[in-house]
């Protein structure tokens, strides 16, 4: 397995603080990209020369990622790569579509002009690639169109528990690769998000982000295999 990162580690220069910070990231990045399968085991060793600090930093980082969700530690076994059951996934997914839909309807009501103008340009980007079948940059898009809702609605708290929630490794366990990306409606669905933030109607973009989320959630728990999940 490649564990090599993508950004720089932390260097001897930086205080003890700043290093935990860097490890912290590095380490989140990793579990967050795939580069560890679910239930894959992380040693002790293996994590302190990728991330190039010492082992009480890793121990502190790894039980930060534990408490958040992002690992697992369990007595005799180690640390493992987060799997999750059918109704955990389920849990995350329920959490974020109420979170993200309260964030969309604080960001109807305080986006700037300017603002709301980037969100559009992301949307239309979406869109060039949807037509072009470029599916890694319509992921890359649907996130940077979501973050930028959560950012623009000012409400960190909101937002932070929605990075909590580990939402991406739900993603990477449940998706069915097989099936054609971005999943039916997705792009209408974010216009119909954008279209409330730009008329400035709170209630009817938390009602576009709920439902959008919702279809997301569904389509993900029907390819499990879950009876009465509707396809979205």
């Amino acid at each position: 397995m490649d564990l090599s990162l993508d950004a720089g580690v932390s260097t001897g220069g930086q205080d003890p603080s700043s290093r935990h910070a860097q490890a912290y990231q590095d380490l989140r990045n990793l579990i967050v990209s795939g580069h560890f399968a679910p239930n894959a085991r992380l040693t002790e060793a293996e994590l302190t020369g990728v991330l190039e600090v010492s082992r009480g930093t890793v121990r502190s980082v790894v039980l930060r990622l534990a408490q958040e969700g992002y690992l697992t530690r369990e007595p005799n076994r180690g640390v493992r790569a987060r799997v999750f059951t059918v109704e955990e996934a389920a849990n995350v997914l329920e959490a974020r579509e109420v979170l993200e839909s309260a964030l969309a309807g604080k960001c109807a009501e305080l986006a700037t002009e300017e603002e709301i103008a980037v969100l559009r340009s992301i949307w239309e980007e979406m869109g060039t690639a949807k037509y072009s079948s470029d599916a890694t940059a319509y992921s890359q898009l649907n996130r940077r169109f979501h973050q930028h809702v959560r950012e623009t609605a000012r409400r960190p708290i909101l937002a932070g528990f929605v990075d909590q929630l580990a939402y991406p490794l739900v993603m990477r366990q449940f998706r069915d690769q097989t099936r054609s990306h971005p999943r039916a409606n997705s792009l209408e669905e974010h216009h119909a998000i954008l279209a409330a933030i730009q008329t400035r109607n709170a209630d009817a973009a938390a009602a576009a982000m709920r439902h959008h989320v919702s279809s997301a959630r569904r389509a993900l728990l029907l390819n499990s295999g879950v009876r009465g999940a509707a396809p979205a």
